[in-house]
């Protein structure tokens, strides 16, 4: 355990960041965590800022105008206002989300938001350039043909 534990502690990838901000050090206990709850907190899912991230979509907003993260799913977009939490100052995110995540009825928010998000994809992304958009932006590029 101790080497689970030193490794946790050293890992500086984004990923590693975001899965420390949810579960801070490595423990015995099981956290009884369902899919929800792991697209969330390890912000691996469907959300447009992830997907971006690894070439998989265009951009990283939400249809609404704001970043599509799981925390502004949560928070801000305009499209979850029954399901929204209090949004935690930047310096306060990670207790947010340590308190979240000990917290059935916070929980049980995030569970309602991911099954609508993983339920309604298309709503929270942006509408995507139509074939000729996409070639009249291409062809104000200099050199660029859209029909490569």
């Amino acid at each position: 355990m101790n080497f689970s534990r030193t490794n946790w502690d050293q890992e500086t990838t984004f990923e590693s960041k975001t899965e420390k901000k949810a579960l801070p050090s490595v423990s015995l206990r099981p956290t009884n965590w369902i899919r929800e709850d792991v697209i969330f907190f390890f912000q691996h899912g469907p959300f447009p800022a992830y997907l971006k991230r690894f070439h998989l979509s265009d951009s990283d907003y939400c249809s609404c105008g704001g970043i599509g993260t799981a925390l502004h799913y949560a928070t801000e977009c305009i499209y979850k206002v029954s399901w929204h939490m209090r949004k935690p100052a930047p310096n306060f995110e990670q207790e947010w989300l340590k308190r979240v995540t000990n917290n059935l009825v916070s929980r049980q928010k995030i569970r309602g938001i991911i099954k609508f998000i993983s339920e309604n994809r298309d709503i929270f992304r942006p509408p995507s350039p139509s074939t000729s958009q996409r070639a009249e932006l291409s062809s104000s590029i200099p050199g660029h043909s859209p029909f490569k």
